[in-house]
């Protein structure tokens, strides 16, 4: 399940199961650190730190990251360190495989890691109980607010003459990587490395 977030100028489609992942992962990251810390030394925890944090960064990147953005302007895929502003004119069509898929209107198809994903199906109504409501999946609804936002929008019309797609790289997920990195390598030296 997908959970819609709003936001003053769009809406933010994120995994509920990757907030919930991430904020495990920075918890276990804070107590194995403290207890590192009280065990052997901050001296010692500092060398320590960079694998842990780089198995956060890991959980940050690969589940929590991953987001779809709607606004009256267009659409943005959050991936895994990649970016990607989709103007709502260039789109031709928006479905749910196992993913949110975007069809442009060259035929290319972009699919988001982060937003709606299609989920196992519901009770068939033979086996639902008497007077149990058919549920529509979370799925189901939120790719009907992104199709409504995309048509509303191209009902609208588009301010930019021609609009193009913009693609980017997470640059505070790669600063991130960056530092951890250095960080490491300090740490092997300082530590001896891996002799």
């Amino acid at each position: 399940m997908r959970r819609a977030t709003p936001t003053p100028d769009g809406r933010v489609f994120r995994s509920p199961s990757g907030v919930v992942a991430f904020v495990v992962a920075a918890a276990v990251a804070v107590l194995l650190l403290g207890d590192a810390a009280v065990r052997a030394g901050v001296g010692e925890m500092l060398l320590l730190a960079p694998w842990i944090l780089l198995l956060l960064w890991g959980a940050y990147v690969f589940v929590y990251a991953p987001r779809v953005r709607i606004d009256r302007d267009g659409i943005r895929l959050h991936n895994i360190l990649r970016i990607v502003d989709v103007p709502w004119a260039l789109v031709r069509g928006i479905d749910v495989r196992w993913q949110l898929e975007l069809t442009l209107q060259d035929g290319r198809v972009l699919r988001a890691y982060g937003g709606p994903v299609a989920g196992r199906p519901g009770r068939p109504a033979l086996r639902r109980s008497p007077g149990e409501a058919e549920r529509v999946p979370p799925a189901i609804r939120d790719l009907a607010l992104i199709r409504e936002q995309w048509q509303d929008a191209l009902e609208q019309g588009t301010d930019s003459a021609a609009p193009e797609i913009r693609r980017g790289w997470d640059v505070p997920g790669l600063v991130a990587l960056a530092a951890i990195l250095a960080w490491g390598v300090i740490a092997l030296l300082i530590s001896g490395g891996t002799s």
